[in-house]
């Protein structure tokens, strides 16, 4: 802020304080001191107003009100680049003198934040330092760990996948054994990390409108073992030929898919996140179903692809005061 508009600020401000407090005595030097029947003079709808001081609580609450603003403004900024006398922070550290990431110091939103998350560091770094370097498979026994997990999930996974994490629309479920990128630990570790990037391409224009309701039928039937609705005008012979011309080199010959590339399992029920009805394969097939790793964050009412959480990690970092709300 410049010095212009940090002395207009500071002006502004005091001089409001300042004439507010004026009034208030000026108007109290005025008045009576003893009580009276008398009233002001004016009537309201038939009320009239006796002609009394203010009462000396409510005149002292406008007084307090005074002082707390008077005292909020020499601890806290308020008066332009004035920083505060508030103590403890001059720096991030005080005892290591360690600066804020900005270099100032004073009180701010972001320094707060700066130092609850490093004390936050200081408490819980250990505990994470100590499961970070122990197996998976041995975190997985700890029962501490598995409570913090719990609350981890249900803070940033649950939106997507369901407090009961079997799923929704659009989102696997993850209390069965389709795992779409792999289910062991590691594989697990790395969805988690690093987030996930598969595309189905859109097979509208290469196999035309009836190809794509062959190839549905054929997945539907051959390889999920269901059947048909009545009234579908589809052959599964000449959807199978489509199949292993078009789909084999992700899903596989067998319609197993391929966890390195995140094909799913067309052989079980829990692949079709979108549906399992013959309509929802026909919509997959036909248009582009794209799911990116991208920077984005979880709403209230949409759920975005599943984001690296290194990704979120730097954007809560770029953006404190979010993520301390």
């Amino acid at each position: 802020m410049t010095t212009f508009w940090s002395l207009y600020v500071t002006v502004l401000s005091l001089g409001t304080i300042f004439s507010l407090t004026w009034l208030l005595l000026s108007t109290r030097k005025g008045q009576r001191s003893e009580q009276t029947d008398e009233t002001v003079g004016h009537s309201f709808d038939g009320i009239e107003e006796y002609d009394n001081p203010l009462p000396k609580w409510w005149f002292m609450l406008f007084v307090g009100t005074i002082i707390f603003a008077l005292g909020y403004l020499v601890l806290y900024p308020g008066l332009g680049n004035w920083k505060g006398l508030l103590p403890g922070y001059g720096y991030l550290d005080n005892e290591k003198q360690t600066p804020f990431a900005n270099g100032q110091t004073g009180w701010t939103g972001v320094h707060e934040w700066e130092k609850e998350m490093a004390r936050s560091d200081a408490k819980f770094g250990p505990i994470f330092a100590k499961f970070a370097a122990m197996p998976i498979e041995e975190v997985a026994k700890d029962p501490q760990a598995l409570k913090m997990g719990g609350r981890l999930f249900a803070s940033n996974c649950s939106v997507c996948h369901g407090s009961d994490a079997k799923g929704a629309y659009g989102f696997p479920n993850l209390t069965d054994a389709d795992w779409r990128w792999g289910g062991d630990a590691q594989a697990i570790k790395t969805t988690i990390m690093g987030g996930r990037h598969a595309v189905m391409p859109a097979w509208a224009e290469v196999i035309g409108e009836q190809g794509v309701a062959d190839v549905s039928a054929f997945v539907l039937t051959n390889l999920d073992g269901r059947k048909l609705p009545e009234g579908a005008k589809a052959d599964p012979v000449a959807g199978q030929k489509l199949f292993a011309t078009n789909c084999v080199a992700c899903h596989g010959p067998e319609g197993k898919g391929t966890p390195a590339m995140g094909a799913p399992d067309l052989t079980h029920p829990a692949a079709f996140i979108y549906g399992s009805s013959f309509a929802q394969p026909v919509t997959a097939v036909r248009a582009r179903c794209l799911r990116k790793r991208q920077c984005r964050v979880t709403t209230r009412f949409t759920c975005w692809p599943l984001t690296s959480t290194a990704c979120l990690t730097e954007r809560r970092q770029r953006t404190p005061n979010k993520a301390n709300a």
